[in-house]
């Protein structure tokens, strides 16, 4: 069965959002161009190092030979996107992600494909799977609005649960059990 792909040239929307509360909150990299909208649900450590790749490569461009690129150092202002999510409708999970550069139309490039779940028995049949996913979410971005989907999601990564000084852990609102200084 060929693989469906949801395709974004120049779209009008590309964030990282979520839906709940911190600590219980599911991410979404979410896409819009005119009518066609996309979302596909992702890990908050996937979504956090997406944003970090998409700023090395930014940053290794713009201090290529006089920013050919010309990647913006700071996110321009009229690309900031700080409006909640529209309303989601998972595509599907997120699995494998790559990130890439295409110097012929000056854009990062995401590709998204879903989780692949085999059982046991089917194991053999993996390769085949992971070969050619059932969906694929494909999106390019200009680099000024990739410098802004890079800095929207570290914000968004970042309005989770404060960290402990202590022992690192989350801390949620009703309490935390740090461990003591010992360790135990």
């Amino acid at each position: 069965m060929p693989t469906i792909v949801h395709e974004f040239d120049w779209p009008d929307r590309v964030l990282i959002g979520t839906i709940g509360i911190p600590g219980e909150r599911t991410f979404y990299l979410q896409v819009r161009a005119g009518a066609q909208l996309v979302s596909v649900a992702l890990e908050k450590q996937q979504s956090a190092l997406l944003a970090e790749k998409i700023d090395e490569i930014l940053d290794e461009l713009m201090v290529t030979d006089g920013n050919p690129f010309s990647v913006p150092s700071i996110t321009p202002v009229e690309l900031v996107d700080n409006d909640p999510l529209e309303p989601v409708a998972e595509e599907f999970r997120t699995g494998v992600m790559s990130l890439g550069w295409d110097p012929s139309t000056v854009q990062i490039v995401i590709e998204a494909s879903p989780i692949i779940e085999v059982a046991e028995e089917d194991l053999d049949e993996l390769e085949a799977l992971a070969a050619e996913p059932s969906e694929m979410l494909l999106v390019r971005m200009p680099v000024g609005a990739a410098r802004a989907f890079a800095k929207r999601t570290r914000e968004v990564v970042g309005a989770g649960r404060p960290i402990c000084p202590r022992c690192g852990n989350p801390m949620d609102p009703d309490g935390h059990n740090c461990p003591d200084a010992s360790g135990l």
